[in-house]
């Protein structure tokens, strides 16, 4: 069976990637200078929570799912430091995100949370809207009423219709989506989605589906603000995609500043390691050369773009999981 028959959302393109691509941080395949990106500021500092998951999807990027704890779970403690540092450094309020698996299946999560908007800083939370996260029903609304709309939770609704939603995540998958995001919505959570597109379609024809679909539910998410309702780009890490050269900036009409590593950096525990390690982006936290160091001071560095993610997503993409 093939990708294409098992997501929804997987091209019919070749699966042809040279294993020779995307390997020297220095050179690409043809011997041109490799792209890289300088982290110019902190604007989001991401913690993974894990790779657990409640659900398997057909196409995760990081291949999130009951069985799957290649990465940890984060502690309170494991967060408190870097949020330490981030004051110790002075940088002021930033964004932190978590990310997973699904965040709310940490134990520590709500606790996570509430230090970082303590701290006074902005808090994004990726989640499926799913059992994980409704077990922690009334006090997850205690903390987003009191947190006077610096806490959004980013929930995950692969398309604007059932079947494919479904296709993606699994039968039932909707209804449970749903039954989560109008228990948000009726507890005056701040909210954006995300979502994807089918190979087909246009941008603008999904962001008037999605639309249609939030207006019957009256469901307060701007469709038509790209921060609000989030289409990523596909990823497929063996489809054969180009290397990005430092000449593409200019071929491309691109900036390094406008790539997600240019602004943030992602915490993530492996499993059975001592510590905690900072990696360049929530995209690739099992390659070793995207290991940045065990402090934020240590990952401030730059970031060579030798990963076929950076050139699927963050250069032709044009995406961030930022918001």
């Amino acid at each position: 069976m093939t990708l294409a028959a098992v997501s929804p959302f997987i091209t019919e393109r070749p699966r042809t990637l040279s294993a020779r691509k995307f390997v020297d941080p220095v050179r690409t395949l043809d011997g041109s200078p490799r792209a890289f990106v300088a982290l110019e500021r902190l604007e989001t500092l991401w913690f993974n929570t894990g790779t657990l998951c409640n659900i398997a999807c057909a196409n995760c990027y990081i291949d999130s799912s009951p069985t799957n704890d290649a990465l940890s779970y984060l502690t309170r403690a494991d967060a408190r430091a870097f949020l330490d540092e981030v004051a110790v450094q002075g940088r002021g309020p930033v964004e932190i995100g978590f990310t997973g698996g699904e965040p709310f299946m940490n134990p520590d999560i709500l606790a996570m949370i509430e230090d970082a908007l303590a701290e006074g800083h902005r808090v994004l939370v990726l989640t499926n809207a799913m059992r994980p996260m409704m077990r922690w029903d009334e006090r997850l609304a205690r903390l987003a009423g009191a947190a006077g709309g610096r806490l959004t939770l980013r929930v995950s609704l692969d398309h604007h219709s059932r079947a494919i939603h479904d296709a993606e995540r699994g039968a039932g998958a909707w209804d449970k989506a749903w039954h989560g995001l109008r228990w948000l919505r009726d507890h005056g959570v701040r909210l954006a989605i995300a979502g994807r597109r089918l190979q087909h379609e246009d941008e603008a024809s999904a962001r008037r589906a999605f639309a249609a679909l939030f207006a019957h539910e009256r469901l307060g998410v701007d469709a038509a603000d790209p921060a609000a309702l989030v289409l990523f780009p596909e990823m497929e890490p063996a489809a054969d995609v180009p290397e990005i050269t430092e000449a593409c900036w200019g071929i491309l009409n691109k900036s390094p500043s406008d790539m997600m590593c240019a602004t943030s950096r992602m915490v993530i525990r492996r499993r059975g390691a001592a510590s905690p390690v900072v990696v360049a982006c929530t995209l690739t936290p099992y390659a070793p050369s995207f290991e940045k160091g065990q402090s934020l001071a240590e990952a401030s560095g730059p970031v060579s773009l030798n990963h076929p993610f950076c050139a699927q997503f963050c250069v032709l993409g044009g995406a961030s999981c930022s918001a």
